[in-house]
């Protein structure tokens, strides 16, 4: 006891942190000593000791703040971004963390998704010739340096177990952003759907040049109300090739995303609610979902962004 009590006062505990910490293992190996007398070997400050006793029994979690922040990020974003995006958004706030940081806090609070989804099958519009085949004129060129010079379009399918009738998304994809600048929701995957979907991102996007809209063979952009429409605003038409889904990746990687994200391993209880959570899921897309290819920005920041 006196060996240690002299290194105390000499040597080892310099700062007040390093004495508590050697007073309080003292105490624990001496319960009967009296912690004036290590106060007074120490030559240390009563106020000094129970500061950093209170400190050191209670410590305060440097996290915290982060733990809350990935928190709310995890809730807002309803499970779907991993650490990766985790981490852009918090780095998008300024604050300074590296992704193997959020991801050992995320494995501790249980906010990894491990929930194992299945992939339906994909939906085919494809009648054969019934009228205009395009060329592929994009042909994998997945490029566009400007919004509205590029959009992709193709239809798929929803089911809910125990339904009869499915629910078809008709959306229209501007590469430039992947941003969806025009969808419709319905029952049959009617020539009324996608003709629909066009007009509605033609009014909202009318001073367009130059503009190349691609898609696959399906019925609906052979039918003469399509290419009628394309021909007369002066819209280069393209296709993919035959039941070649790599000619319109960056399409079906959008519908990938969405049904890995909102929709598989959902319990949906009706169309109603399925519709309704489609067109929540395509706001958020566009306003909210970061991409590391737009520099960590939604599709309408990097839009805005950029203009």
């Amino acid at each position: 006891m006196r060996k240690k009590a002299t290194s105390l006062a000499t040597g080892r505990g310099s700062r007040s942190k390093e004495k508590t910490k050697i007073i309080l293992k003292l105490i624990k190996e001496y319960p009967k000593s009296k912690i004036s007398e290590w106060l007074e070997i120490a030559e240390l400050p009563k106020s000094s000791y129970y500061e950093w006793k209170i400190k050191l029994e209670n410590p305060v979690d440097k996290d915290k703040e982060i733990r809350r922040e990935i928190t709310s990020i995890v809730e807002e974003s309803k499970g779907r971004y991993g650490y990766r995006r985790v981490t852009q958004v918090l780095q998008n706030k300024g604050l300074n963390v590296n992704h193997k940081r959020v991801l050992k806090i995320m494995r501790e609070e249980f906010l990894l998704c491990t929930k194992f989804k299945t992939r339906s099958r994909k939906y085919s519009s494809y009648k054969g010739q019934i009228g205009k085949v395009a060329n592929n004129v994009v042909n994998r060129q997945f490029k566009a340096s400007k919004p509205n010079q590029l959009w992709l379009t193709d239809v798929t399918e929803f089911r809910i177990k125990g339904e009869d009738k499915k629910l078809y998304l008709s959306p229209i994809l501007d590469l430039y952003n992947s941003e969806i600048i025009s969808y419709t929701l319905g029952y049959h995957p009617t020539i009324e759907l996608t003709n629909t979907m066009l007009e509605k991102a033609l009014e909202k996007n009318r001073d367009i040049k130059d503009l190349t809209i691609h898609s696959d063979q399906g019925f609906h952009y052979q039918h003469s109300s399509w290419t009628n429409k394309l021909e007369k605003m002066n819209i280069t038409q393209s296709m993919s090739r035959k039941g070649n889904c790599l000619d319109n990746s960056p399409m079906e990687n959008f519908f990938g995303i969405l049904k890995q994200e909102m929709f598989y391993g959902e319990d949906f209880k009706s169309y109603e609610h399925l519709i309704n959570d489609i067109e929540k899921y395509i706001k958020w897309y566009n306003e909210d979902r970061i991409k590391t290819k737009l520099n960590g920005m939604s599709p309408v920041m990097y839009r805005l962004h950029s203009a």
